[in-house]
């Protein structure tokens, strides 16, 4: 799983003056709070369907922020307790990051010996420094066991190595603002205001999975070369629908949460007469999840998993004229 970009995270810090001696700020916690909840859940569905996906490759179960390139740098570093720009934004239960005992706010100094303060000094634009530190992250893992050095709080810094799982490419990303969520090739991404924050988790992680799917049925290169006619647009949502709870089986989820979810979002959230038609209604679309849903169950009978690369039948879009 690709590490997300931090701008938004950085950018919520900046949204109000920040005091000389560091206070609890109620948008950055809350926005914190929900960047780790979603990059938890995130994580757990992309690494237990890297047997099924495209591209799956090692990762560690860690999200990384910069916070050097904003106004008031040093005063963001002293309320998150950094001992320098580069931090962790998040750490997934069950993750590599996780069992090796890194927690968000830890300073990352160093990876594979090589000093984060040297390798990546800040330049313009900014927002590239943290890119190409994930990109070392990547780069590292591809080639076994990665050691890094860290700090945390006046602790002496210490080098821990970590062993990278597979995990299906995708990042999971926290907007600061907005309620909408969305799938765009490569990133899964939520408005911090989303109405799914609220939900249990298996149906927070049903609308996860959803976005994900996406991703993993490159809708956006698929409605490229076919066109994106209403139609096809439909059945991208119908078939990321269907895909909902093969994903969320393979992750110990009940895959009839993704039923559960559209029943609960959906009277609210589908617009009912004015609802996008792109979409099909939220009970029809419950319909479908539900039928898929008798198929994932006889694949985790017979197999021990759903197997959605084999077992999941495509749809057919239409082409472009």
């Amino acid at each position: 799983m690709r590490l997300r970009l931090a701008s938004a995270l950085a950018a919520a810090m900046l949204a109000a003056p920040i005091a000389a001696t560091p206070r609890p700020d109620a948008k950055l916690a809350l926005l914190q709070q929900r960047d780790a909840r979603l990059f938890a859940i995130g994580w757990r569905l992309a690494s237990a369907n890297a047997g099924f996906c495209e591209g799956a490759a090692p990762a560690l179960g860690l999200a990384v922020l910069d916070v050097g390139g904003f106004r008031k740098s040093a005063r963001i570093r002293q309320q998150l307790g950094l001992a320098g720009d580069i931090g962790i934004g998040a750490v997934a239960p069950g993750s590599p990051a996780a069992a090796a005992g890194i927690s968000a706010n830890d300073t990352l100094l160093a990876i594979a010996g090589e000093a984060i303060a040297v390798r990546f000094p800040l330049a313009k634009p900014t927002w590239q420094r943290l890119i190409d530190v994930t990109a070392a992250l990547d780069a590292v893992a591809t080639r076994g066991p990665v050691t890094l050095t860290l700090a945390r709080g006046k602790a002496p810094p210490r080098t821990l190595t970590l062993d990278p799982v597979p995990a299906c490419p995708s990042r999971f990303e926290v907007l600061s603002s907005g309620g909408k969520a969305m799938a765009e090739g490569t990133r899964v991404i939520f408005g911090r205001d989303f109405v799914g924050f609220d939900y249990p988790e298996e149906l927070f992680a049903a609308a996860v999975a959803h976005e994900f799917a996406h991703n993993l049925l490159g809708h956006r290169k698929r409605l490229d070369a076919s066109g994106r006619s209403l139609g096809n647009q439909r059945l991208s949502e119908r078939e990321a629908d269907r895909l909902m709870p093969w994903l969320l089986a393979n992750a110990g989820y009940d895959p009839a949460a993704a039923i559960r979810f559209m029943a609960r979002w959906g009277p609210r959230h589908d617009g009912g007469l004015f609802r996008n038609r792109d979409h099909e209604g939220w009970d029809e679309r419950a319909d479908a999840i539900r039928a898929e849903v008798g198929k994932v169950e006889a694949a985790l009978t017979r197999d021990g998993h759903a197997d959605w690369s084999t077992h999941f039948v495509r749809e057919a879009f239409g082409q472009a004229s």
